[in-house]
């Protein structure tokens, strides 16, 4: 299985059992911005406890590995799971949604986007991707997040909102990282 494929299967498994979802991170980064090799692709998730075990039926056994049990700890906790799948070596990190306002504000703004020439899934919209690219350089530091802004930035210039930006990097506190950025360019 390649990567757009293990895209495609999720999505449809999202859009079936109708789960609210954003793909973002680096597919996200690389839609708005420059190509770069990612095996793990990043989703936010509303998943309910209901919709558990007829989420973790998408995914069947032997062909994936997807634990009820992670799912459910990742519901309370507000975390993440991970659905692998072992003979690609590729996997989704499934975020769930916090349901904060600035989750809330993603999936009002998320963009459809083709993944194919029959496909279209939910994406974070760009200024979204960049802030918590923002706040994941904060804690980590890796130069990845920061490179992956300016190639967005530069590439997708004219749709990306910096105002919008702004407001929430100064709620995150990462407008400093933020400023620094923009002189990069």
């Amino acid at each position: 299985m390649e990567q757009h494929e293990l895209l495609l299967y999720a999505v449809k498994c999202f859009e079936k059992l109708k789960i609210p979802y954003l793909i973002t991170g680096a597919v996200a980064s690389i839609a708005y911005g420059e190509p770069r090799f990612t095996n793990d692709i990043d989703i936010v998730a509303d998943i309910k406890l209901g919709q558990v075990e007829a989420f973790k039926s998408c995914f069947p056994e032997g062909e994936f590995y997807l634990e009820a049990d992670s799912i459910k700890n990742a519901i309370d906790r507000r975390h993440q799971f991970n659905i692998i799948h072992p003979s690609s070596g590729l996997k989704v990190d499934v975020i769930i949604s916090k349901g904060d306002s600035f989750d809330q504000s993603r999936f009002r703004r998320v963009k459809k986007l083709n993944v194919s020439e029959k496909d279209s899934a939910n994406f974070a919209a760009p200024e979204d991707v960049i802030i918590k690219k923002l706040e994941y350089f904060k804690k980590g530091g890796s130069d990845r997040h920061v490179r992956d802004i300016i190639s967005m930035l530069k590439i997708s210039a004219d749709i990306i909102d910096r105002n919008y930006i702004l407001s929430w990097a100064e709620k995150f506190g990462v407008m400093e990282i933020w400023e620094n950025i923009q002189k990069k360019l």
